[in-house]
């Protein structure tokens, strides 16, 4: 799908892969984008990127990503002054790390992964991204009826992609049940959805980045990254989130890339 000229829509975009992303798609030639986050400081990023841009390319929206309405009220305000969204990048998300079961060494009781933190990493880092790729398909299954047309055929453009945002965690990785399930479960969402959502011209795909130097990376505890994660990337560095921003707008260009793309800078997880 040609970048140039469409209309985007990019979540978790205060920061990290997703500021980057929105920034990318600015430069490719987008001819708007709504640029979503909880945080207030996604007015400021509004401000940067239209300021480098001497025009005002980005609407920033400050909300819940989990939340329906906010979600309808991006795509409602999105759809109604650009007629359609054909870009999303759902790229918010959290993390919850511990083991999934800690033993007291002393009493020898335990303590499992608590479920209302497995819901909070689930409702943002699976329900969301999957919800916001179902709003966009449905707003262009509803565009193209209205228009009157019904299957895309290929000699249509296409009309729409997703880029969901995984990580090289879907193959497990210790500490991190909640965020390497939703990142797992990402595969198989958009495995569906593009099988379902071709049919009105929408493409789905997943990004899997290895460790990025991005604010929840920072978060983790001091010397992690270099006990644990350097050591195991063969590109012996972190990653940039320009450099995710990159091959996700390569993956949105490029309509014959499908599936997963791993970007993982030779990072792999260990046995144990």
């Amino acid at each position: 799908m040609q970048i140039k000229d469409r209309v985007a829509v990019v979540t978790g975009a205060a920061s990290g892969i997703g500021k980057a992303t929105a920034t990318d798609l600015v430069a490719r030639g987008i001819h708007a984008a709504a640029i979503v986050d909880i945080n207030s400081d996604i007015n400021d990023v509004a401000s940067e990127i239209n300021n480098g841009a001497e025009r005002e390319i980005v609407i920033p929206f400050i909300g819940d990503v989990t939340d329906d309405s906010f979600r309808k009220k991006v795509f409602d305000h999105m759809c109604e002054c650009y007629g359609s969204v054909h870009i999303l990048v759902p790229a918010a998300g959290i993390l919850r790390d511990r083991l999934a079961v800690q033993l007291d060494k002393n009493s020898g009781s335990s303590d499992i992964y608590p479920i209302e933190t497995f819901r909070e990493v689930l409702e943002v880092n699976l329900i969301h991204p999957v919800y916001w790729a179902i709003e966009l398909i449905s707003r262009i299954a509803e565009k193209r009826r209205v228009n009157g047309l019904g299957k895309w055929s290929a000699a249509e453009s296409v009309q729409g992609t997703v880029i969901f945002t995984g990580s090289v965690s879907s193959l497990g990785n210790k500490g991190q049940v909640s965020y390497a399930t939703t990142k797992a479960g990402l595969e198989g969402a958009a495995s569906t959805l593009m099988k379902e959502a071709i049919f009105h011209g929408v493409r789905t795909g997943v990004i899997h980045p290895g460790f990025v130097d991005t604010p929840l990376l920072k978060a983790m505890p001091e010397g992690f990254v270099e006990k644990h994660i350097l050591p195991g990337t063969q590109l012996g560095r972190l990653i940039q989130p320009e450099e995710i921003a990159d091959a996700i707008c390569f993956m949105i260009s490029n309509c014959v890339v499908s599936g997963e793309l791993w970007a993982d800078a030779g990072w792999h997880p260990t046995a144990a």
